[in-house]
């Protein structure tokens, strides 16, 4: 019974936890994703205007982990 109770809490804390970090962290980390997935798109397009916005994004990739 003692078990329930403690891993019940545990539950409880870990969920209230998460929903705390992604009322923080959560647009942030929308943003860094979608500069990834567009990263991922410069690369697969390659060629020279790939790099150039290959370069642009990873510029803003720094800024956002520079918050």
């Amino acid at each position: 019974m003692v078990w329930t109770a403690y891993r019940a809490y545990q539950q409880l804390l870990a969920q209230k936890i998460a929903k705390r970090f992604e009322e923080q962290e959560g647009p942030w980390m929308d943003k860094l994703a979608g500069n990834l997935v567009d990263l991922v798109n410069a690369r697969w397009e390659g060629g020279r205007k790939g790099e150039t916005k290959e370069k642009e994004i990873l510029t803003k990739i720094d800024q956002l982990l520079e918050e």
